[in-house]
């Protein structure tokens, strides 16, 4: 099984709820360099494609400050957020984790750039990182979480290979 970092906040829920069901606040950062590619990863233990950068907000911070956390943590650079995109949630937004926990995340989604630091995957959470450009996107096997936030927020091209944003 994968280590999967686990914010302490979420631990104590677990503690006394075991794997089920929780409803969780989060944040998903899609960093777009300037040749307009976006940046995704993959969780090292997920076998479902493609994911985002994000992850849960901890007590006292806000969505903005996790994302910009979160990203230097997963892949250990600074993210200035340039917009805030969507906040989405529902049942494409469910996961079950390679252990058996289940979360059902709202997620603020913020477009950044990276301002210092190269992409790297954090070797605990996450083994890769890519840029792809929108054609490319349609190309990919993408967790349905991130499948599911590129198509809400118009990065997901159409059949036609267009770009809906």
């Amino acid at each position: 099984m994968a280590y999967m970092p686990m914010p302490p906040y979420v631990a104590r829920l677990r503690a006394a709820v075991g794997s089920e069901l929780l409803l969780l606040p989060s944040a998903s950062v899609l960093p777009v360099d300037p040749a307009d590619r976006l940046l995704l990863v993959r969780h090292r233990g997920h076998t479902d494609g493609w994911g985002l950068v994000g992850g849960a907000v901890e007590p006292g911070e806000s969505p903005a400050e996790a994302a910009v956390r979160e990203a230097r943590e997963e892949i250990g650079v600074e993210v200035r957020l340039c917009r805030l995109l969507d906040v989405l949630g529902g049942p494409d937004f469910e996961v079950t984790y390679p252990h058996g926990d289940r979360a059902a995340y709202v997620t603020a989604v913020y477009q950044a750039e990276i301002v210092d630091g190269t992409p790297l995957p954090d070797g605990d959470e996450l083994d890769d990182v890519g840029w792809f450009d929108r054609a490319e996107l349609g190309t990919l096997t993408l967790s349905r979480f991130a499948g599911a936030v590129l198509r809400a927020v118009g990065w997901y091209p159409d059949s036609a290979g267009r770009s809906e944003r």
